[in-house]
């Protein structure tokens, strides 16, 4: 399947046009990863976004004793978007994304994606605008965990 037929697939793009798409496809890189390999590397700067095409991925974290636990599963079939705050700012990443399986991205560059925004201002906003969507869908989700992990240990505490 072409880049542009991918990008056309994926939600986080449903409203950008077909010019807006067919200009971000000259933007986008095919990047495929072997099982096991770490697309992304806590604690490491990153500069890259990536789409997940074809593949399953673990989002691991690492605790303050150095044990790592899985975050999360997330496969092709549900449109993953990851790295995108790598793209806004210039900090450590927050997880370790782990392929499960082989898989198939196509990664967007900070440079690149600055370039895009500047040349394609409208479609900038709008891609801003997603991308902010799913970073505050996370938040949101991270916020629930740690209420329950809060709530937990506050039980754990009463009960001792």
């Amino acid at each position: 399947m072409a880049k542009y037929d991918e990008l056309k697939n994926f939600p986080l793009l449903k409203n950008l046009t077909d010019d807006d798409l067919k200009a971000l496809e000259g933007y986008v890189t095919e990047v495929n990863f072997n099982e096991n390999d770490d697309i992304i590397k806590e604690g490491e700067i990153g500069d890259t976004l990536y789409l997940l095409i074809e593949g399953k991925v673990d989002v691991i974290k690492t605790t303050i004793f150095d044990d790592e636990f899985i975050c999360a599963s997330l496969n092709s079939d549900m449109h993953c978007l990851f790295g995108e705050m790598a793209v806004i700012d210039n900090d450590k990443r927050s997880a370790t994304i782990k392929a499960k399986t082989p898989c198939k991205t196509l990664s967007l560059n900070k440079e690149g994606f600055e370039e895009y925004c500047n040349k394609y201002p409208k479609a900038g906003i709008e891609l801003l605008k997603m991308m902010n969507i799913n970073i505050v869908r996370n938040l949101r989700i991270e916020n629930e965990n740690l209420k329950l992990v809060y709530q937990a240990l506050i039980e754990e505490i009463e009960n001792d």
